[in-house]
């Protein structure tokens, strides 16, 4: 199945996707819109044109496991990406994925303005990888 994760951001959006066997996850782009419907019919085009069946929206917990305002946020942009998709929207938790998706661009020596554009997709594969595990775990 075709699954696109999305890391949702107040600016700045990232979208990764993964192959239709679920073995790789990779980095689609950073949508760049502060409006929700219209990042969320940017998104539908995305979904159609990689033929997406499913989709995984990080949802940003605090550390301790307890949801905040940032968390409201998604739940609503939720409702309305499913309305602009007609596709089922999982929420993952994504506690660290932009610690651990600058870390990862720091060992790879990215900097500048090159790591703020990738820093949301790479967050975005980070959310599927761990989505993809989790489905792993289930059907063992």
């Amino acid at each position: 199945m075709v699954i696109l994760s999305v890391d949702y951001g107040d600016v700045r959006t990232g979208v990764a996707v993964c192959d239709k066997m679920e073995m790789l996850a990779s980095p689609v782009t950073v949508v760049t819109e502060r409006n929700a419907e219209r990042l969320a019919l940017r998104l539908a085009e995305i979904c159609r044109e990689k033929k997406a069946e499913l989709i995984v929206l990080g949802l940003p917990k605090n550390m301790d496991g307890s949801e905040g305002f940032r968390a409201e946020a998604v739940k609503a942009f939720r409702e309305i990406l499913q309305t602009a998709t007609g596709l089922p929207v999982k929420l993952r938790d994504e506690r660290l994925t932009t610690v651990s998706a600058h870390t990862y661009l720091s060992m790879n020596d990215v900097r500048g303005k090159k790591r703020k554009e990738t820093v949301d997709a790479v967050s975005a594969v980070l959310i599927l990888e761990d989505y993809l595990g989790f489905r792993k775990r289930q059907n063992t």
